[in-house]
């Protein structure tokens, strides 16, 4: 497309999306790698919450949970997530819509054992989603798996990553009179080439 040029060039969206997160790690506040992530329910009623991107590898993006959560009890189920990254100060967003895999292995291990101690074992002392007596239990809890795990804890077999292989991408930057430039790039599975389309704002 000739007309997808300044910050939508290139022609793999993987580096773009790394290129426009390294611009918000340099202007945003707080979180440049939050993503709101949106999954459904057995109803299929949708449910949606901020989450931390851990890593956007060359054909798919990284986050990690406790596998109790709700958000990885729907993922589970459904195979499929999508999310959106608003970046306020570029005044651009980033919406990604794919399927979901486990990661489970040494990369969740290395990075669980790059979290903070008091991560590591907040990560073994949460039942992520579930319901809570209060504040003081949970602190209570944290004392506890202290004591048992020690200053070296390994990652918990209920808490890694999920990757998700996006079937759309869309790229999304604020322009005057709210007439927006938007492409979006799709494919049919993660293992087909893409097709951009520019989008009416």
């Amino acid at each position: 497309m000739s007309d997808r040029t300044g910050i939508f060039a290139g022609d793999d969206p993987f580096v773009i999306a790394r290129r426009w997160l390294a611009e918000a790690e340099d202007s945003e506040i707080n979180d440049p790698n939050a993503i709101a992530l949106s999954t459904v329910d057995t109803d299929g009623l949708p449910n949606v919450r901020m989450v931390l991107l851990k890593e956007i590898e060359d054909d798919a993006f990284v986050f990690y949970t406790n596998y109790g959560s709700t958000k990885a009890q729907e993922i589970e189920t459904a195979g499929k997530a999508a999310f959106v990254m608003h970046w306020k100060s570029l005044r651009r967003q980033l919406r990604v819509r794919g399927t979901v895999t486990r990661e489970d292995g040494p990369q969740a291990d290395d990075y669980y054992a790059s979290r903070s101690l008091k991560s590591r074992l907040g990560a073994w002392a949460s039942h992520q989603s579930q319901p809570l007596a209060s504040r003081a239990t949970l602190m209570a809890e944290v004392a506890k798996i202290t004591a048992t795990h020690g200053p070296s804890p390994k990652r918990p077999p209920f808490w890694g990553g999920y990757r998700i292989s996006p079937v759309e991408i869309e790229f999304w930057a604020d322009g005057a009179f709210r007439l927006h430039d938007r492409f979006v790039w799709r494919r049919v599975t993660p293992r087909d080439g893409w097709y951009i389309t520019r989008l009416s704002p």
